[in-house]
Formats: C-alpha cells, structure tokens, sequence
C-alpha cells in the first residue's frame, strides 16, 4: 500500500473544521480516519474505528480528558466532527482493572462518559482505544492482514511476518475482553507500532494522526508482500458451465428467497458481481471447503450471514436449495442458543455463489444488497490469498453465532420501519419526464427501486439520479428494446414487482380523413407498447412466483375522447379493455 497523506490537504481540512471551534488534534483525526474509511482494501461499509485523547471543556466550563472515538451509524469515509463523540477518559480507565463487565453495563457507562447526552452511541470497541495509552488509535480490517492471520496457528505466523513491529492477539469476542486483552499485550510489548488481532484486523498508533496512519499503511503492506511471496499453491480453477445467464437466473432467485408474510412476501433486491477474482473464489477446487467456513472478520457476519448459498449446477433446483439453506440455517441457531433468549433472525441467505457465473449480493434494498456484495467480493480476495497463502480458516460457529446474535453488532443495522414499498421493484415507461417522471419520484419516496425506462436516454439518467435509481433506454415500439430493457432491470435488481407502462403520445386527426398511418403509430405506442412491456413484466413475475403489478397510463380519452384525439383515444380505450 502507499500512503494518501497530503500535508496540503490536511491543513486545508484543518483550517475548515477549526473555523467551526473543532479542536486541531480533531480534525486531523477526521482527515486521517477518511483516509482509511475511503480504501476498501481497508474497511467497508462502516467497519473499523479510530480515535483521539484530547482535552475538552465540559458544561460546567471544567476542562477534562477525553476520547473522542467513532460513533455507532457513522462511516469512516464520509466522518465529520459529530462522528466522533466526545466519552470522558477518567470513567473509562476505571474499568481496566475491573475481572468482568457486561455488555449493558458497558454501553451504559460509554453513555454516561459522554460529554454531549445526545451524541451517538460509542463504538462497541471503545474501551480498547480506551486502554491505549496513545494519542491517536487506527483499527481496520485490512485485506491483506485478515490473509494472513485468517490460517492455523496464526499467532506463530503473525511473529514470523511482523517480528518486533507488531504483537499478534489470540481472537477474543470484540468488547470488554478484549480491550483488556489488548492492553495486556501492549504491556508486555510496549514499543510495537500495532496489534494484529487474530481472525479478526488490525490496530495501530501513535502520537501524530499521520504516525498512527502511516504505520497502518506499513504494517499491512508486510502483509501484502507476504502474501506476494507466497508459493501459488491454490488449486487451479476450474471450469464450469453456468446455470443460465445473469438476467435468466436473478428471478429464479429472488422468488426462491421471498418470505410469503399474510398476503404479500418479504422481497429480496440482488446484485450481481462476476470480477476475475470472485470467480477463481468460485471456481476454484475446493470452493466448498472454504467458501462455506465462515466470514473473513467478525464483523462481517451480520450482514452475509455465517455463510453463502452455493447453487447447485441445474436452475431447477434452486427453490430446493435454498430451502435446505433455510432448514440448515435454523438449525445452527438451535445449535447455538443455548440460554433459549434470542428471537432468530431469518433463514434467507445474504450472500449467494453461482459456479461459473459470479455471486449475488442480496438485501432487502438495494444499498445493503451493494454492500453484502461488496463484502462477499472481498472476502474473495482475502480467501483467495489466504489459500495460496496456507489454508484459510474462521473462527469457530459457536464464536460466529455470538457476533451474529450480539445484540451491539445488530444495533448497526438499526431497526428503521420500512417504508410501503420497501423491497419491491418498479419499473416506469415514459419515466423521463412529465407523468411518468412524477411517478417514478412518488414509488422511489414510497421506498421502492426505481427503473426509469424512456427513449430519450438523457431525460431517463436525469429522472434516474433524482430518484437515485437505474435509467434503462427502451424504445416499447420495439420488442428487442423491450427485452433488452427488462433484462438490464433483472441484471440490476434480480427482477421487477411493479410495471407502470406509462409511455404514450397523442396523435390528432378526423374520423372521416385521419392518415391511416397516423392510427398505426399510434396504436403502436399506445397499445401495442403496453402489451409488449406487459408481456415482458409478466414473464419475469410468472418466473419469480410472488405475484406482481400492472398499472397502465389509459388516460381519459379512453372513455371520453376530446375533438379530434379519436387517434389517440382509440387505442387507449383497446388498452382500458
């Protein structure tokens, strides 16, 4: 890795944030936690934490130590000083010696701590940066280091690979633990720049914000050239013929992972990744092995579940497959919830590998289906290396199980009511402008994932980035652009919920002269270009099994046609019948 330190920019984030009363040792610490956040060889997704000991004034004007740690809901990449709440270092330090703390009595002195009440939750590792005795404190789950400790008698390697620069951490349950656990350790080693932390990341730090970064830029690019070093002892990859193609096979998953709840299902959104590396993942000899033993960190766990769903060869069988998923998956939790306390969370899988095609990420929106695939594809990376490297291995389900179900990790995922059309996805002809655009704005507010399909390609990328959904040229004229458009909004989205066919045009003309041609177009567009959208929705909805939506733009010149629109009504009311 190199360093994407710039002193120039540092100063100018400074010099921003000073003006706003932020201390400086502040906002060098959100300059450089940014750095880290915005690689995602680093982090993803909110995962890792960073901090500063300051001193700040409290509400009685008492000037007093503090940590001013990440918050719960923020992400490294995008912090601001408000991410990083204030938590007193004194209330902290007292728990050191302490022989146990539950996690409620924990987050309640974490809260108590805080200087502002109403700011965010602390990180649940709070107390590790607490225990530091440094001034700025990185932790990330660097690729490269998750390679190289992700293995059998990982401590041994991490002394051979990092000698005297960094300790290894046997793996501990993220928490009180291993905050003392850490502290231990850096007792012993009090002149290493960082911990690894078995099967799980890595902390550095030091007394500058570009000390305790630049150190983490060094200390995992030991590990990526070990990991370059290492013999290519994966076994090749090996060919396999796909089950169908990407936009064939997204419904056939997403109606086997759909929940009936009363009348309606509980939707997935999927979406597709096929780079170089997740297919030697895949592909590779011994994919069931290693692809099936649990996340590359903790961490991960709560949004993959404990492990994919790997297809079988023929499509056909995919509902069977993933009902032996679910059936496997409510087994592990019988397995592990041993005090009978928690409520299991549902079977569907997050993450699923399709041999010789790619994976699918999957959520119940489209971001978090993003960010299950954006980690099942890193976890590629990580496990393709830690292969050539040894063999990869996890931590153990039981220790999986406590993450998953650890009630500080679930908070993460916070508990927001869905909105109405949550998880469904809509598609909207004619979507680039007038009626339809208005449309597609009203189901993407109403929570729904929005294809804005119209001819005009730039008036759909507009409606699209407003309503933060997918633009799709399509001419419903014609039946290979219709195709072609539906099977973008499968590839995109695994399948559609919703069809507004809104496309139309109005043409003018008499009964008694009206050019044939005229009456041809226009039933062209205004009925026939319906019945082929429709035609198409229908079959992917038939494929899905979980019902479906078909709204029509018939217009009132359906059943009251204005002077001179009978070429326009015409086919309008044939579209009504």
């Amino acid at each position: 890795m190199r360093s994407r330190w710039s002193d120039k920019d540092a100063e100018a984030l400074t010099r921003a944030i000073a003006a706003e009363g932020v201390a400086e040792a502040l906002a060098m610490r959100v300059y450089s936690s940014r750095l880290l956040g915005r690689d995602t060889r680093l982090v993803l997704h909110g995962g890792g934490n960073t901090s500063v000991k300051i001193r700040m004034t409290d509400a009685v004007g008492e000037e007093t130590e503090v940590l001013c740690v990440k918050g719960s809901g923020w992400d490294l990449a995008e912090i601001e000083p408000a991410g990083l709440p204030a938590v007193r270092m004194d209330a902290l330090r007292r728990l050191r010696w302490l022989e146990a703390l539950s996690d409620e009595d924990m987050v309640n002195v974490q809260r108590g701590a805080l200087l502002d009440s109403s700011a965010p939750n602390p990180s649940v590792e709070t107390l590790l940066h607490a225990f530091l005795p440094h001034k700025f404190v990185d932790h990330t789950h660097a690729n490269a280091i998750l390679s190289v400790t992700d293995q059998p008698e990982a401590e041994a390697r991490c002394r051979d690979i990092f000698g005297q620069r960094a300790a290894p951490v046997p793996y501990v349950m993220p928490g009180f633990a291993l905050a003392r656990e850490c502290a231990r350790v850096l007792e012993d080693r009090p002149d290493i720049e960082g911990l690894i932390l078995v099967k799980h990341g890595i902390f550095s730090f030091g007394e500058t914000a570009r000390e305790a970064y630049e150190r983490m830029i060094d200390l995992v690019t030991v590990a990526e050239r070990h990991v370059a070093r290492a013999p290519k002892t994966m076994p090749p990859v090996r060919p396999r013929r796909p089950a169908a193609r990407v936009e064939e096979l997204a419904p056939v998953v997403r109606g086997a992972v759909a929940e009936r709840m009363g009348d309606d299902w509980r939707r997935m959104i999927l979406e597709f990744r096929n780079s170089k590396p997740v297919r030697e993942y895949i592909d590779g000899r011994e994919s069931a092995r290693y692809a099936t033993a649990g996340p590359v960190t903790p961490d991960h766990v709560i949004r993959t579940k404990p492990k994919p769903l790997i297809l079988p060869p023929d499509a056909a069988e995919v509902r069977e497959a993933v009902a032996d998923y679910a059936r496997d998956y409510q087994a592990y939790f019988r397995r592990n919830d041993r005090r009978k306390d928690k409520l299991p969370l549902d079977p569907m899988p997050r993450v699923v590998l399709v041999p010789g095609l790619g994976l699918f990420g999957l959520g119940k929106s489209a971001r978090e289906a993003r960010i299950a695939a954006d980690i099942a594809e890193a976890t590629a990376r990580v496990v393709v290396d830690a292969e050539r490297v040894g063999r990869y291995e996890s931590i153990s389900e039981r220790d999986v199980f406590d993450v998953e179900y650890w009630s500080l990790e679930q908070a993460k995922l916070g508990n927001t009511m869905e909105k109405p059309l949550a998880r469904h996805v809509a598609a909207v002809t004619g979507g680039g402008s007038g009626i339809g655009r208005a449309t597609a704005a009203a189901f993407a507010r109403a929570g729904a994932e929005v294809a804005v399909l119209d001819n005009d390609r730039k008036a759909a990328k507009a409606a699209a980035e407003e309503t933060g959904g997918l633009a799709v040229h399509c001419d419903v004229t014609r039946g290979p652009s219709v195709k072609s458009a539906f099977a973008a909004i499968c590839r995109a989205y695994g399948g559609i919920d919703i069809l507004v066919s809104n496309a139309g045009a109005a043409w003018q003309g008499r009964v008694g002269d009206v050019d044939e041609k005229i009456l041809r177009r226009s039933f062209e567009l205004n009925f026939w270009g319906h019945q082929r959208c429709a035609q198409a929705a229908v079959e992917i909805m038939k494929t899905q099994g979980t019902g479906g939506v078909l709204l029509f733009n018939a217009s009132k010149q359906a059943v009251s046609p204005g002077r001179d629109f009978g070429p326009y009504g015409l086919p309008k009311a044939a579209t009504l019948s």
